[in-house]
């Protein structure tokens, strides 16, 4: 591994090279804040991708890539000297110090729930009015969920034992089954969202990340549907052409693989 000292010449290659690129390539030179907004969260969700795999060599260039972002918008912010990449850092370096107190100060804690509780408790004390505040609006409404959750559970607004959150996931289902009967479509989207705001919260219980568990899902039906695909290829036979009986021997074969 890099030593302390590599680990920062390493970091002021990368600077002397975002220099150059902003300086001398076309495109680079181009680029705003708004721009790069969008390929941010691009190379965002293929970090997450990587680390759902486990790969680590993927993680590591993923990681560039956001690395890259981040100082490619703090070189754009000294251009119109709002700030710089020594800004950022020092901001977030006193942020954690001012939020942990734990560490940096003589506050003890008990295990990892009071320090969450603590870091909401302190944000409030920074000036926000709503513990919620720091939820983006641009989230994705299951991320958005089980943020808004944690985030209510920092303050003590939370269910005390796992079968309440369990009883209220079967509140919402047989009141969303009442609506589906009713035939009413805006109470029926209405009552599926209280169903899937009760599992992200059920799920929180069970420790298990929403976000996670439904993208192994998606991947583990893709690898299973593009095996069925081979299947129907192999067999020369167009797949909507097959019968749902016959999909369902290739289905099962790839399911115990």
């Amino acid at each position: 591994m890099n030593t302390r000292q590599q680990q920062l010449q390493a970091f002021n290659r990368l600077l002397d090279i975002m220099d150059d690129l902003r300086e001398k390539c076309p495109w680079d030179k181009k680029q705003t804040l708004e721009s790069l907004r969008h390929l941010t969260i691009e190379e965002t969700y293929e970090l997450g991708d990587a680390i759902l795999d486990n790969d680590l060599e993927e993680i590591k260039k993923e990681l560039g890539d956001v690395l890259l972002h981040i100082v490619f918008y703090a070189k754009i912010g000294s251009e119109t000297n709002a700030f710089d990449i020594g800004d950022v850092a020092n901001s977030i370096c006193d942020k954690l110090i001012d939020r942990h107190p734990h560490i940096y100060g003589d506050v003890v804690v008990a295990d990892e729930e009071e320090v969450k509780q603590n870091w909401e408790k302190l944000k409030l004390k920074e000036g926000k009015k709503s513990v919620l505040e720091g939820v983006p609006k641009s989230l994705p409404a299951l991320v958005k969920a089980s943020r808004i959750q944690d985030k209510v559970k920092g303050v003590g607004f939370d269910w005390e034992e796992p079968h309440q959150v369990w009883d209220k996931v079967q509140e919402e289902l047989n009141e969303l089954q009442v609506e589906v009967k009713a035939g009413n479509q805006d109470k029926i989207e209405a009552e599926f969202g209280d169903v899937l705001f009760s599992m992200i919260n059920y799920a929180r219980f069970l420790k298990v990340n929403p976000e996670d568990a439904l993208e192994r899902t998606n991947k583990k039906f893709i690898k299973r549907f593009q095996y069925l695909e081979n299947k129907a290829t192999e067999l020369g036979k167009p797949l909507m052409d097959m019968t749902l009986a016959e999909m369902d021997v290739f289905w099962e074969e790839a399911k115990k693989l």
